[in-house]
């Protein structure tokens, strides 16, 4: 159960790479007060973390209400995680987990940005969906359990790195951003690339 779990932390925090993200929330929030900062990565997690769990749990329904099964789904969303992470492993933020240039002016125009872009699709974006989806299909409740667990870590993780993002860049500087980036890139594609022989394994069992 604890391998699981390390498992589906690593999944999550490489596919959300809160690291890599850190300097597009300080973008976003640029002129922020430290508290305003505080008060919007706290709402960007919650928002997050309940997006996350009604995938969660209707994972199942999902898939019955548009006759999907589990493996079609590991082919997808493996194929779209492993664009996710070839992007990383080039230090480029992957346009499916990142604000568009519309979405990030609207965020500059607006007070509360932390729904979209943050939660949306920065936090819990494609990748993020499909893989809890990938873990939702399970009618174990350990599992169910643990995949919560494991989102809801990362997500407190991101909140605290984007809390101090400010020191966390200063320290590390674009050099160490990119290597982070990149490892999480790596790990991502291995993910990636299990999910999709999982799922190709599934749908032709004799091969």
């Amino acid at each position: 159960m604890l391998s699981l779990l390390l498992k589906l932390i690593v999944s999550f925090f490489a596919v959300m790479n809160p690291i890599g993200n850190i300097p597009i929330f300080i973008s976003l929030t640029n002129g922020y007060s430290l508290e305003e900062k505080k008060r919007t990565a706290r709402k960007a997690a919650i928002v997050s973390l309940c997006i996350l769990t009604v995938f969660l749990v209707l994972g199942n329904f999902i898939f019955s209400m548009f006759g999907i099964t589990i493996h079609a789904f590991r082919v997808a969303g493996g194929i779209l995680i492993f664009g996710i992470a070839y992007n990383l492993l080039h230090a480029k933020t992957s346009k499916a987990q990142s604000p568009q240039a519309k979405e990030k002016k609207e965020a500059t125009e607006k007070e509360d940005i932390s729904i979209t872009p943050l939660a949306l699709p920065i936090m819990a974006g494609p990748g993020t969906i499909a893989t809890v989806m990938t873990h939702s299909s399970s009618h174990n409740l350990n599992n169910l359990i643990m995949v919560f667990v494991a989102f809801v870590l990362v997500l407190a993780l991101s909140y605290f790195l984007f809390y101090y993002s400010s020191p966390i860049i200063a320290k590390l500087g674009q050099g160490g951003l990119n290597v982070v980036t990149r490892l999480m890139g790596l790990i991502l594609a291995v993910i990636a690339i299990q999910m999709i022989a999982e799922g190709i394994h599934g749908l032709f069992p004799r091969l």
